[in-house]
């Protein structure tokens, strides 16, 4: 939930300030967005480390269950939760800003679906397993025990990394690097009124796109960081 609230909150707020009957001028820019979602993983996953283990994206979640020996049976209560906390932030943003959008939209009833379309549907698969993969990766790295990283410093590593994937790697898909983040928003714009056409859009991306590509990221990151510092005899005690 705090992940979404922070960063859509600033996706919403840079575009609908561009509008100039919401806003006088511009509020932030895609910076703005990059820091606001840095800023929601590194609260979400403070609040929730004595809770849950600091788990807030599915892909995490299941790589740790393939490598780090979480438990199976947990893994379908913890992807509900971060779907529900998804919705629950989205609802939370769409309301906060609800007189807005309808002043960029042109209406309460006019629910429109703006998208950039240059690129291949493979290309979008990449750009979300890239960047779910560098963040798993990141994850694996700062909790593995060897590393002796303080667990108080696990929040802003993961807000480091989340910036760079945002400032560097982003502009593309919208880095969503996380099922939850994704899905839980979409299941809110169908109640909201914009319809099937956010299922629609490139042949139903936001199952290849938005939850498959980031699995397959996240699993395919951890099963790297195992080969190569876990696996690998010659990589242990250096």
């Amino acid at each position: 939930m705090l992940l979404v609230v922070f960063g859509i909150g600033a996706n919403c707020q840079v575009t609908l300030s561009n509008n100039q009957n919401v806003s006088a001028a511009p509020k932030g820019s895609y910076t703005s967005v990059g820091f606001g979602f840095a800023v929601g993983i590194s609260l979400g996953v403070w609040v929730s480390a004595s809770r849950s283990g600091r788990h807030i994206n599915p892909a995490v979640t299941i790589a740790l269950a393939t490598f780090r020996k979480f438990p199976w049976r947990m893994v379908p209560g913890y992807i509900f939760s971060q779907l529900l906390g998804g919705f629950i932030g989205a609802a939370l943003i769409y309301a906060n800003y609800y007189h807005a959008i309808n002043i960029f939209e042109g209406g309460s009833n006019v629910r429109t679906l703006l998208t950039l379309d240059y690129m291949t549907n493979v290309s979008a698969f990449f750009s979300e397993f890239l960047g779910t993969a560098l963040l798993v990766f990141i994850v694996f790295a700062a909790t593995d025990p060897r590393n002796a990283i303080p667990s108080a410093a696990i929040p802003f590593i993961l807000f480091t990394v989340l910036l760079g994937i945002a400032i560097c790697l982003g502009i593309e898909t919208g880095f969503a690097v996380n099922p939850a983040r994704d899905l839980g928003p979409c299941l809110l714009t169908l109640i909201v009124g914009y319809g099937g056409a956010v299922y629609s859009f490139r042949h139903q991306y936001w199952l290849w796109g938005g939850i498959l590509a980031p699995i397959l990221g996240g699993v395919t990151a951890a099963s790297f960081y195992n080969l190569l510092f876990i696996d690998s005899g010659r990589f242990r005690n250096v």
